[in-house]
C-alpha cells in the first residue's frame, strides 16, 4: 500500500503560494483517494489524466508515484508561476482547456492514451450536458484502464437532504436560491448524487462502462468537537449511507458500443 507524505513535508513542496488553506483542508481526501486507486486489484497505472486539476494539490501525488501524469484545468490555474515549475520538476504534462463541455476538448491528447482518468469532486458541479465531454473522455481512456470518480453524497448525514427547516418552508431541495444567486458559476454543487444514481448514470452512457467499486466515504474534514458532530460520526460509522462521499471506480474492460446516449429535447 502506498502512503502520502506528512501533510506540512508535502505543502512545503508548493513553496508557500497556491491556496494552500485548500490544500490542507482536502489532503485527507487526497490520501484517501488515492488509497482507493491503490488498493484496487488492477494494475498499477502507467499514464494519468487528471480532470480538473487545479494547483496540482491532487496530482502531485501520482507523479511522485513514477506514474506520467497529464494535468487539466481552465488556463487560469496553470499561469502560477509555482504550479507551472512545479509540474516541470515532477514531469506533469499541463493541459489547459477552455470548455469541458466540447466534444473535442481533449482532440490534442493521443487516443486511448491512459490507463487512469481522475475524476475528483468535479461532477457536482457540471451544469451543462455532459455526454460530450464523456465521449472526449471515453476516446482517452485505453481499453482496460478506468474512472477513479469521487462525489459528495446526497444523504450525507450534514448535507442538503436532511435540511428539515426548508423542507418545512418549503424551499425545495438541492441547490439553495441564495447559493445560485450568491456564488460564482463553479462553485456550488448543483446536483449531488446517490451511489445507485452513480451507477444508473454510467449505465446509461454506455453499456462498455463498468462500476465495478462503489463505496460510501466518511471524509474527517471536522473535528467532532461538539455533541452533535459526536453523533454525526457515530451515525456515519454504522450507517454507510450517510458518509460524506462517493468513491467509485468505473473500468472499461473494452471498447465496442461507444457513449450510446443520445441527448433529446
Amino acid at each position: 500500500m502506498t502512503q502520502c507524505p506528512g501533510l506540512e513535508d508535502y505543502v512545503q513542496r508548493f513553496g508557500g503560494v497556491t491556496d494552500l488553506g485548500y490544500l490542507r483542508f482536502h489532503y485527507a481526501r487526497f490520501c484517501m483517494t488515492k488509497q482507493f486507486v491503490f488498493e484496487s486489484d488492477l494494475p498499477k497505472p502507467r499514464t494519468m489524466l487528471d480532470i480538473g486539476s487545479h494547483w496540482l494539490h491532487h496530482t502531485l501525488l501520482y507523479a511522485l508515484e513514477g506514474i506520467a501524469v497529464t494535468a487539466s484545468d481552465i488556463p487560469g490555474t496553470f499561469e502560477d508561476p509555482t504550479v507551472r515549475k512545479l509540474a516541470q520538476t515532477h514531469g506533469i504534462t499541463l493541459y489547459p482547456f477552455k470548455d469541458l463541455s466540447d466534444p473535442h476538448v481533449f482532440d490534442a491528447l493521443p487516443e486511448n492514451g491512459f490507463d487512469l482518468i481522475l475524476f475528483t469532486e468535479v461532477l457536482e458541479h457540471i451544469t451543462f450536458n455532459p455526454v460530450g465531454m464523456w465521449k472526449a473522455i471515453y476516446r482517452v481512456l485505453h481499453p482496460g484502464g478506468r474512472i477513479i470518480l469521487t462525489t459528495p453524497n446526497y444523504y450525507d448525514i450534514g448535507g442538503k437532504f436532511w435540511d428539515f427547516k426548508r423542507l418545512i418552508e418549503r424551499m425545495g431541495g438541492g441547490i439553495s436560491v441564495n447559493e445560485i444567486l450568491s456564488k460564482v458559476t463553479n462553485r456550488p454543487h448543483w446536483k449531488e448524487y446517490s451511489a445507485r444514481e452513480i451507477r444508473t448514470y454510467f449505465n446509461l452512457l454506455s453499456p462498455d462502462f463498468q462500476v465495478r467499486r462503489l463505496q460510501y466515504v466518511s471524509i474527517p474534514y471536522f473535528p467532532a468537537n461538539t455533541f452533535k458532530k459526536k453523533l454525526w460520526r457515530m451515525a456515519e460509522r454504522h450507517v454507510r449511507i450517510l458518509r460524506s462521499n462517493i468513491f467509485a471506480e468505473i473500468v472499461l474492460p473494452i471498447k465496442e458500443h461507444g457513449i450510446t446516449m443520445v441527448p433529446t429535447w
